[in-house]
């Protein structure tokens, strides 16, 4: 292979650890999955030895058919979405006070 390809070659391969950090799957799970064969998986040298590394994209597409992944990230978007509106609650209520404030101030 060429310089060229060698370097297209390892274009979307990541460590274990972003492989967790893009998904939310967690390190064993990973490690399960290339332990199984459901995702590909090579050893490199990293700079502290050995390193495993995995394609991306195939780290995303099983992780799309884990529905133990689909429940946590379905959580993780409601919380998201109740901390939202709260916090639209809080600007409404901010923008109640200050106005309040002002009438008192101008002593209407």
């Amino acid at each position: 292979m060429s310089e060229l390809e060698d370097l297209l070659a390892d274009v979307g391969w990541v460590t274990l650890a972003e492989a967790a950090e893009a998904t939310g799957a967690s390190r064993s799970t990973l490690r399960a999955w290339y332990r199984r064969g459901e995702i590909p998986s090579r050893l490199e040298d990293g700079p502290h030895g050995p390193e495993r590394l995995m394609p991306l994209d195939a780290v995303i597409e099983r992780a799309q058919r884990s529905p133990r992944l689909w429940k946590r990230t379905a959580q993780a978007l409601h919380e998201e979405a109740e901390v939202a509106v709260l916090r639209q609650r809080v600007s409404e209520l901010e923008l109640r006070v200050a106005e309040l404030e002002r009438r008192l101030q101008s002593g209407s």
